[in-house]
């Protein structure tokens, strides 16, 4: 199918400035919504498209960390938001830091300067078709009704509470095990809770750990950012605080559970739900938290069986609009009633300014296959950019939550030595070559360059 006018994106940040251009660098005449300054939000200062809110970092820039990876990959499809981040970064070592203002002013500026793309400062209150929403974790009430009055009641979450994640290479098992409840569930014929992986508790551990956790520095959230403290969103510190057995009696319940190689009942458990089905990825149930970064580090390695934790995705609790992707869309996040409508960025569930980029600049490109009659497209599971795409269409929809890149997405390196799966630094890099040459193999397979630099 074609067009018979010009595509609409909705939103002007990350996400949609990229997807606006990747459209209309592919012969597209695009109009991009953008409904500041007539309506503002609590967060956004200016009215320049591509203003960064809570940070000036993309973070790193070396393929062993994965947002390094993805942004090379993006780089291999054309990143416009990238090229405006290299023109206006500012010194952090292997971060690629950018100086807000600059980086702003320089996607305002490439924007509007694109002879096929034209600037429409309104709020948008009707799903487009064709077109593209990607209007970000603060999406006005008015559309926020029209996506849930689509997909569904359920289908949009307002408060983002969010569990660490860790890698399964980083949980002692001579520690944990598994089982659940009463021994009711298996891998096999999982309930409502699943089978988890258990942290036992001794009486002493688990009074040490409570001791860190009501004392650990937490992050102060913006005003913007602010969360009403419900029972479905209280932070693990704020239960704790509650008194010495309100974990015990919550959370970190040991009833029902005994070691299976001891018999003994623990005093307390940390319990693990796997993440995503390969096992990689297992989520700290319950411990959703506003504690900083280095806090997580070193109040959860406290927890037995996760000393040497690896930390995949953090903790955190704050304002975010998002659809539950694997319950609601497309493989390449689309309505399934209507595929040339695509969400981007942060309301698809991603997390992050880079991974929010990274989904405008496939939903430009899937929407341009589309209308030019070609079937969308995903990059294969080995790619950082196919990972997150893979997580969003196969992640439980009943604890779908936000995800952020992170190489236990991707898929585990076939035939690789012990030698190199033992070496985290070397498996990253092996990773790293893998991803970046299936990435380029299948742009150039699907013709997913832009026509400009064909």
């Amino acid at each position: 199918m074609t067009a018979t006018g010009p595509i609409h994106v909705v939103g002007g940040g990350l996400a949609g400035s990229e997807a606006a251009w990747q459209l209309a660098e592919r012969g597209h005449d695009v109009v991009l919504h953008e409904m500041r300054p007539m309506r503002g939000t609590a967060a956004h200062r200016t009215e320049k498209l591509g203003e960064l809110v809570c940070s000036n970092t993309f973070k790193s820039t070396e393929s062993t960390n994965a947002h390094g990876l993805l942004k090379a990959e993006m780089r291999l499809l054309g990143s416009l938001i990238l090229e405006c981040a290299d023109e206006s970064r500012v010194p952090g070592g292997t971060a690629l830091a950018v100086d807000r203002e600059i980086f702003s002013q320089h996607v305002h500026d490439r924007i509007h300067a694109h002879p096929r793309i034209t600037v429409s400062r309104d709020e948008v209150s009707d799903i487009p078709s064709p077109g593209i929403i990607a209007t970000g974790p603060l999406t006005s009430d008015a559309l926020a009704t029209a996506i849930r009055a689509r997909l569904g009641v359920e289908s949009l979450a307002f408060y983002d509470a969010i569990a660490p994640v860790v890698s399964i290479d980083s949980i002692n098992p001579d520690i944990a095990f598994r089982a659940s409840r009463w021994g009711k569930e298996t891998m096999e014929s999982a309930g409502e809770e699943g089978a988890y992986l258990n942290c036992p508790f001794t009486r002493d551990e688990y009074e040490a750990f409570l001791d860190a956790l009501t004392t650990a520095d937490q992050f102060t959230a913006h005003e913007f950012d602010a969360v009403p403290y419900f029972e479905g969103c209280m932070p693990v510190e704020e239960t704790a605080r509650r008194g010495r057995e309100s974990l015990r009696f919550g959370p970190m319940k040991p009833i029902g559970l005994r070691d299976p190689r001891t018999g003994n009942k623990p005093w307390a458990v940390a319990q693990l739900r796997m993440e995503d089905r390969a096992g990689r990825m297992w989520n700290l149930v319950g411990f959703q938290t506003r504690l900083r970064i280095p806090e997580q580090q070193r109040v959860f390695r406290m927890i037995p069986a996760l000393a040497d934790a690896e930390f995949l995705r953090f903790g955190s609790i704050h304002r975010n609009s998002y659809i539950n992707a694997p319950a609601t869309l497309t493989p390449h996040l689309s309505l399934r009633d209507a595929p040339t409508t695509l969400f981007a960025g942060q309301i698809t569930g991603v997390e992050g300014y880079t991974e929010s980029t990274a989904t405008g600049i496939l939903a430009g490109i899937n929407l341009s296959r589309m209308l030019s009659g070609e079937d969308p497209i995903v990059p294969p599971p080995t790619t950082m950019l196919g990972a997150l795409y893979r997580y969003l269409r196969e992640a439980d929809p009943r604890h779908f939550q936000p995800m952020n890149a992170n190489f236990g997405l991707l898929d585990d390196l076939v035939g690789a030595s012990r030698e190199v799966l033992r070496d985290k630094l070397v498996k990253r890099q092996h990773f790293a070559a893998r991803g970046l040459v299936d990435l380029a193999a299948w742009r150039d397979a699907v013709g997913a360059t832009p026509l400009a630099t064909r």
